[in-house]
Parts: C-alpha cells; sequence; structure tokens
C-alpha cells in the first residue's frame, strides 16, 4: 500500500529565492489574496453561496438587464405606444415563466451545468455542443453588453464632451472584475454587494413612487389601452397589431438573459443545491419581473420619450424627479436622480460578473467533455477557474474593441445566443417530460408550462433573427458556428490520443507478474532511488518504469512512485468527489508498487493534493530527496510525430514544466518520452 505523506522538509522552510521572485509573489498574495487548501474539510463551505449572494452574484445579470431589455422593447412599439400595457404584463408573465422552468433544470442537474447539460443528455452530444459554445459566447458577450451598458450609464448624467473617455472607463472596470474573480467568487460577490442593494432599493423606490403620482390614471389605463389598441386595429388591421406587437416582444428579448444563470452554476451555491438554487431563481424572477415590467409601464404612464445622450431610464426617472425641491442650493431630485444612474451603471458592472461565473464553468464543463482543452476545468490556488477568466476578459475586451462599446449591436448578437440556448434548453425539457410521462406524475403541466416556454423563447429567436439578421446577427452565427467547428476538431484530436493511449495500456498494464516467492525487499532509506512521476496506473507509467530499468540496469535499490491528485473543477463539487479522488490515487500507487513486488522490487509510494501539480510534484520531490538522497527523478511525456499548434494547445507537458523546476534545484529527472501517432 502506498506510504503516508511524506513529513515537510525542514531545510526547504526558509525561502531561499531570489528578492525578485519573493517581491513577486508578495504582489501576487496582495492582489489575489492567499492561496486555499482545497482537502481541508471547510474550505469547501466557505466558497460556497447561500441563496441571497447567489442571487446577487448569479442574479445581477437579469436584474441588469431591466436597464437595456426594456428600452429596446419600448422603442419597437414607435408610436403605437398603447400596446405597452400589455408589453409590460408580457414581459413579467415571460420571467416566470422561464424561472419555473429552469427550476426543472435545477432539480434534474443538481451538480450544474445548466443547458449544456440539458442538451447533452436528452438532446444528444451535438445539440450539447451547440449549447455549450451558444453560452460560452453568450456570457463573453454579457461581459462586454454589461460594461458597454454600464458606461452608457455612467455618462449619462456627465456633460457629452466626457464620453470621449468611456472607452478607457470600459477597460478599467473589466480589469477589476478580473481581479476579483481570480481573488475567489464570494469575495467578488462581497465587493460588489453594496451596489446591488443600491440598485435594487433605488429602482424599487422610483417604481412605486412614480406609479404613485399617477394613481388617478391607475384605474383607466387598462380599458383606455385596450380601446387605443382597437382603434389601431381598425385603422392598420389585427395582423399589423399582432406582427407590431410580437417584434416589440421580441426585441425586447434582452430582458430574460442572465435567469439560466443559476442552472449553469448550481455547484457554487451551498447544500442542499436544488434548494438553494430554487430560492435563488425566485428572488431573481421577482425582482426582475417587478422591475422590467414596471419601467415599461413608467415610460407609459410619463410619455417619455428618447433624448440624445440618455438612456430612456434615465429620461423617465429625470421626470419623476424633476418637481422635488431644492435645499441649500442642491436641487434633491437632481442628486437621487445621479444616484440611481450611478447604481445602474454599477449594477451592469456587477452584471458583468456572471459572465465570469457562468463562462469558466461552462468551459469546465465542456472541458470534461474533451470539447475544449483540459486546462479550463484546472482551479488555481484561490479555487477559481483561472484560464477560464482570463480567457472571458481577454475575449469581452476584444468584443469591446471591435464593436465599439455599441450597446444595439451587442443587444443583437447577446440575445441571439442566449435564445438558441434556451430554446434547446426547453427543447430538451419537453423531451424529458415527454419521453419519462409514464413514470412521472404530474408530467402534463410541467409538459405544458416548458412547451409554453419553449414557444416565447423560439420566437423570439425567429424575431431576432428575421428582424436583425443584417444588422449583426449573421455575426453571431458566424462566430458560434466557428466555436462549433473548433470544438470538434479538439474532441477529434482527444479521442485519437486516447485510442491510442489505451491500446498502450491493454500491452503494458496486463504484463502477466508471477506471484512473488518470498517477502518482497524493503525499502532503504538513506540508498539512492528511482523516482517516477506517475498518474493513473497507465501504459505510460509502465512504458517509464521499464525504460529507466533498460537504461540503468542494476543500478537502484529503491524504487519509489509519486502521484499527485490534481483537484480540479470535477473533485470541487462535494467532500465525496475529495473522497474519490484520493481512493483512486492511493488505488493506482498500489498497483504500481504491487507490479515491483512481483518482480521482487523494492518499492513505496508516496501521494500530495493540490491544484497546481507542477508545484505539488516539485514540493513531494524535495521531500523525496531528504529521505533518498542521490536519487533520479523520472517521467513519461508524449511526443507527437507531427507536431503542431494543436498538440501544443492541448497538451499541457506536466513532465517538461517539472523537470525545468527540478533542474532549477539541481535536481535530476530524465524524461522517457513515448511517441504517439495521431493520424
Amino acid at each position: 500500500m502506498p506510504e503516508s505523506p511524506l513529513p515537510p522538509n525542514p531545510s526547504a522552510s526558509a525561502d531561499k529565492r531570489p528578492l525578485l521572485l519573493r517581491g513577486r509573489d508578495r504582489l501576487r498574495h496582495v492582489l489575489f489574496g492567499p492561496a486555499r487548501d482545497p482537502m481541508a474539510p471547510e474550505t469547501h463551505r466557505h466558497i460556497t453561496l447561500i441563496a441571497f449572494f447567489a442571487w446577487v452574484g448569479l442574479g445581477a445579470d437579469g436584474l441588469s438587464s431591466s436597464a437595456y431589455g426594456p428600452e429596446q422593447a419600448f422603442t419597437a412599439l414607435g408610436a403605437h405606444t398603447e400596446l405597452a400595457l400589455f408589453l409590460a404584463v408580457a414581459t413579467a408573465m415571460t420571467v416566470f415563466v422561464i424561472a419555473v422552468s429552469y427550476n426543472q433544470v435545477i432539480e434534474l442537474f443538481p451538480t450544474g451545468g445548466g443547458g449544456y447539460k440539458v442538451a447533452t443528455r436528452l438532446l444528444g452530444r451535438r445539440a450539447g455542443l451547440i449549447s455549450g459554445s451558444a453560452l460560452v459566447v453568450d456570457y463573453v458577450l454579457t461581459i462586454a453588453i454589461s460594461i458597454a451598458a454600464g458606461a452608457d450609464a455612467l455618462f449619462s448624467f456627465l456633460p457629452v464632451s466626457w464620453s470621449v473617455l468611456k472607452p478607457e472607463v470600459a477597460a478599467l472596470a473589466l480589469l477589476a472584475l478580473v481581479i476579483l474573480n481570480l481573488r475567489g467568487v464570494k469575495e467578488s460577490i462581497k465587493v460588489l454587494l453594496p451596489i446591488f442593494i443600491g440598485f435594487v432599493v433605488t429602482h424599487a423606490f422610483l417604481i412605486i413612487y412614480g406609479i404613485a403620482l399617477h394613481t388617478e390614471n391607475i384605474g383607466t389605463l387598462f380599458p383606455e389601452s385596450v380601446a387605443k389598441a382597437q382603434s389601431l386595429s381598425s385603422e392598420m388591421g389585427i395582423l399589423f397589431v399582432i406582427a407590431l406587437f410580437v417584434r416589440a416582444y421580441g426585441m425586447g428579448g434582452g430582458t430574460y438573459t442572465g435567469i439560466e444563470a443559476v442552472s449553469n452554476s448550481v455547484n457554487l451555491l451551498k447544500e442542499p443545491r436544488v434548494t438553494t438554487g430554487k430560492w435563488t431563481m425566485f428572488y431573481m424572477a421577482l425582482s426582475l419581473a417587478f422591475t422590467a415590467g414596471g419601467i415599461i409601464l413608467l415610460y407609459l404612464l410619463w410619455r417619455v420619450q428618447p433624448v440624445a445622450g440618455q438612456t430612456l431610464n434615465a429620461v423617465a426617472f429625470g421626470a419623476i424627479l424633476a418637481d422635488w425641491p431644492t435645499w441649500s442650493g442642491w436641487h434633491l431630485g437632481q442628486i437621487l436622480l445621479v444616484v440611481t444612474l450611478v447604481f445602474e451603471a454599477g449594477l451592469l458592472f456587477v452584471a458583468a460578473n456572471t459572465g465570469f461565473l457562468g463562462g469558466p464553468a461552462t468551459l469546465a464543463n465542456m472541458a470534461v467533455d474533451h470539447w475544449v482543452p483540459h486546462r479550463f476545468g484546472q482551479l488555481s490556488d484561490r479555487l477559481v477557474t483561472k484560464n477560464g477568466i482570463l480567457l472571458m476578459g481577454a475575449a469581452a475586451y476584444a468584443v469591446l474593441l471591435w464593436s465599439g462599446g455599441r450597446v444595439d449591436l451587442l443587444v443583437v448578437l447577446y440575445s441571439i445566443n442566449v435564445f438558441l440556448t434556451f430554446s434547446l434548453t426547453l427543447l430538451g425539457m419537453c423531451v424529458y417530460w415527454w419521453k419519462n410521462r409514464a413514470t412521472l406524475t404530474g408530467w402534463l403541466p410541467r409538459l405544458g408550462l416548458t412547451l409554453w416556454g419553449l414557444v416565447a423563447t423560439s420566437g423570439i429567436l425567429a424575431v431576432m433573427l428575421v428582424e436583425k439578421f443584417h444588422e449583426g446577427g449573421w455575426i453571431a452565427a458566424l462566430v458560434t458556428g466557428s466555436l462549433v467547428g473548433l470544438c470538434a476538431l479538439v474532441r477529434s484530436h482527444y479521442r485519437t490520443v486516447g485510442k491510442r493511449l489505451t491500446a498502450l495500456d491493454d500491452i503494458l498494464t496486463r504484463i502477466p507478474v508471477a506471484t512473488p516467492t518470498r517477502q518482497p525487499p524493503p525499502v532503504r532509506e538513506g540508498e539512492p532511488a528511482a523516482v517516477f512521476f506517475v498518474s493513473s496506473y497507465r501504459g505510460v507509467g509502465i512504458h517509464t518504469l521499464l525504460n529507466s530499468q533498460r537504461l540503468f540496469p542494476a543500478r537502484f535499490h529503491n524504487f519509489v512512485f509519486l502521484s499527485v491528485g490534481e483537484v480540479d473543477t470535477t473533485r470541487m463539487k462535494g467532500d465525496h468527489t475529495l473522497v474519490d479522488l484520493k481512493h483512486h490515487v492511493d488505488e493506482s500507487l498500489h498497483k504500481y508498487v504491487e507490479f515491483c513486488h512481483a518482480h521482487n522490487m523494492a518499492a513505496a509510494g508516496y501521494s500530495a493534493y493540490g491544484t497546481d501539480p507542477v508545484e505539488a510534484a516539485v514540493k513531494l520531490a524535495d521531500d523525496v530527496l531528504q529521505r533518498f538522497p542521490g536519487s533520479v527523478f523520472f517521467a513519461g511525456t508524449l511526443v507527437f510525430r507531427e507536431e503542431n499548434w494543436m498538440t501544443r494547445l492541448l497538451h499541457n507537458h506536466t513532465a517538461l514544466a517539472i523537470q525545468r523546476q527540478l533542474h532549477i534545484k539541481g535536481m535530476p529527472l530524465v524524461i522517457m518520452p513515448m511517441q504517439v501517432d495521431t493520424r
């Protein structure tokens, strides 16, 4: 059996690195915080979210859409604002329908994955690829549009000449969010919490107050809207009215974006995850339905008209607060307006945070299925998906530069991808309820509700494609399609390499070994050892062991195996996954030791765990060298006959990284190449 972890090396306690490296680490500590121990029992509880924090972190995207979604819908009505009341009701109802439908997704997939998992499991692998690719693009656009809209809201109350600073403000906001998310999910949410609360309080007050000022019109609003709609129908025809309403309803599709975020990131929630997820969805749906529907109603009651350089929300709130008194030379209404718009801009920046949560989570799920490089499933020492966060930040910045921060263009791209994912998800749930109708109670009302949501989301998707295809919709289709093709290439490469390695495993791991006739010799501490870095009990490890004996015959008495259990996103879903990881590592080491014992070789195995396999391996090597001085380290690596950008991208060459670190320390490591043909 594997030995217990080695005791720490006393000689390694003092930091003997150059001053520059130590200074770099101190700066890193200040910016991103201290490292977290992924194996500590309390760690998982500290990084998960209760419903309230999840509402802030995941719901901000949905709630922030009220800053631009209702405006897009109301503007699409043109001069026929008499339909705005029906639009407000339809908007609020649609929010709840989609939210309830996604509650079903949370129930069915409590470990997260949302639309990607639904499409993959219920509609097939290809549908999952399309859904996952659309989600990744969607989250990039979530970040871009939130920051662009936030900059617009922020500059709504500043002089027009200041608008030249928008790109710099957007870039700084993006950088700040990247740093916050690299520190950790909960840390970023706690920093952004005051902005979220400020938005909710100010907007709830102005909606209620703005409606209350028109209480005399509330009683007659519905019959007047019906009468005006009938008059318009008589004048222009019923088909014109329906088409106008459907178009406005579809153009306001951005209002519903962000509702899916909870189902995609259920793994971030506290246990019981399903209950926490449902409460989060309730908070999100209630706040979004009230805010979006209430804002459209304000537009109608206050007869809001577009003003150059201002959002419709700024115009509406300004009209509501115009009659407030002046105190000591300060116009109180103007002050509250500025505060409200600052919180609105702030929330849009906070909403971008959802992209940094959902995007890396989707990439991590796709990495498990080999659609994207496996490194997107890796965690940093702060237990966040660093590679995913950096990619989302870089991609969002590129989108902002390309689009010039145009919200109207970004909304089109954003909405098409969101509603493609919505439609695939709800279609998958419809298939699920129908296929399992014989065994599930209450399937019919659930199917009916999901079907209602599917009709609404697919209808909005169709409207967006028809209306905006030539205004940028084709770009969304092109980018998402290109990502689908790239992911297919990645999976094809991984499958080819996997087949070659499986064939090698079948040969090398099934080498017949005789049962030892005597007790295997014990390892002798103080003497050199052949030390092997291994992972699972696979052909690569056996290949490395056999080649070391061929190159160094009778050189070593001790054979030591080191295995690092990498804690990635798949291992941070609960305490049970960490237990499974320990069991897997121990079992693999045991097989290597038993292989050596069967050949009368002295062997032992040691393990370590961490998010960075290179760092953990180097520390383990330091400790082993103290116990077995003069040891030589060995590792295996894949060598491809045709080296190209894909092999360099998809294989992180951990052995080479460990070799570099050990060589700096003066510790010998021999790489045993294993050739792989990908043709």
